[in-house]
């Protein structure tokens, strides 16, 4: 089992220090035993700006994971330096499409991966590792890939597109979520979790087979919830008890409240520059 897990936020949509910049985005620097992961990558550069400033050695990277292809967790891919050099990508090939979100009236807002970033992908096609099913990092760390659609009260959360004219429903089969196997449970780690909590939790679970949560982290995507959506997700979460819940970035303040209602000082606030020692 993993012997250490050290996750620090580089990007969120708040801050905990003054020094360090807030966006609408979230990226995630993991290190494992000896392996350093970044998740996600927020919109613009404040990811390199905020890892210089909380001494983390991006150039020491060893593997980049995208949780989907939306611009605010993958556009700061844009802004790589030659010293970036991550040995394996992981994404689903549903990363790189074009994605919309559908506004009032057209013209719809084009929410995808920057051309920039898909471009640096292409670049490094060769260390590219695209996840269609539960893929291996290491022999503690996985990806989930595509995670099955199963409860009936989640779904990818807003008005989601592939093409311009918002015709084509984006299902948004490339979100996914990474886990960390540890002793004490599953630390996972999900990006916009548009797939839903519960969904993500329970594939975790069964593909794992450790049925023991101890720590979720990351954007929830419930800030256009419903409250029987939040209700039902607080009763499987009852059922589920983690240990702790950092939600962040998309959750939502409404759904972020009633976390707390529920479940108290497991409720950790998530913010740049935080950093959760497992």
């Amino acid at each position: 089992m993993t012997r250490s897990v050290t996750i620090t936020v580089l990007v969120e949509n708040s801050s905990s220090q003054s020094d360090l910049e807030a966006e609408h985005g979230l990226s995630l620097w993991i290190e494992a035993d000896d392996l350093r992961i970044l998740f996600d990558t927020g919109q613009s550069a404040a990811f390199f700006a905020n890892a210089e400033r909380l001494g983390v050695p991006l150039s020491d990277i060893d593997a980049l994971v995208l949780s989907h292809g939306h611009y605010d967790h993958s556009g700061g891919l844009a802004f790589v330096g030659p010293d970036f050099q991550p040995s394996r990508l992981y994404l689903h090939p549903s990363a790189v499409l074009p994605k919309y979100r559908q506004c009032d009236r057209p013209p719809h807002r084009y929410i995808g991966m920057p051309p920039a970033s898909a471009a640096l992908i292409k670049r490094m096609h060769e260390r590219v590792i695209w996840t269609q099913e539960p893929t291996r990092i290491s022999d503690r760390v996985f990806i989930t890939g595509p995670i099955p659609r199963e409860s009936d009260f989640e779904d990818v959360g807003g008005p989601f597109f592939q093409d311009p004219e918002c015709a084509k429903p984006d299902s948004l089969a490339d979100d996914q979520a990474l886990w960390i196997d540890t002793p004490e449970g599953l630390i996972v780690c999900v990006g916009c979790c548009h797939a839903g909590l519960v969904n993500t939790l329970n594939y975790v679970r069964r593909v794992s087979g450790n049925l023991t949560v101890r720590a979720i982290i990351g954007g929830l995507h419930m800030i256009n919830a419903n409250p029987q959506r939040i209700e039902h997700t607080l009763e499987a979460l009852s059922q589920l008890s983690p240990g702790m819940v950092a939600a962040c970035h998309c959750t939502g303040d409404r759904a972020v409240q009633a976390l707390r209602a529920a479940f108290g000082d497991r409720i950790s606030a998530c913010h740049a520059g935080v950093a959760y020692c497992f």
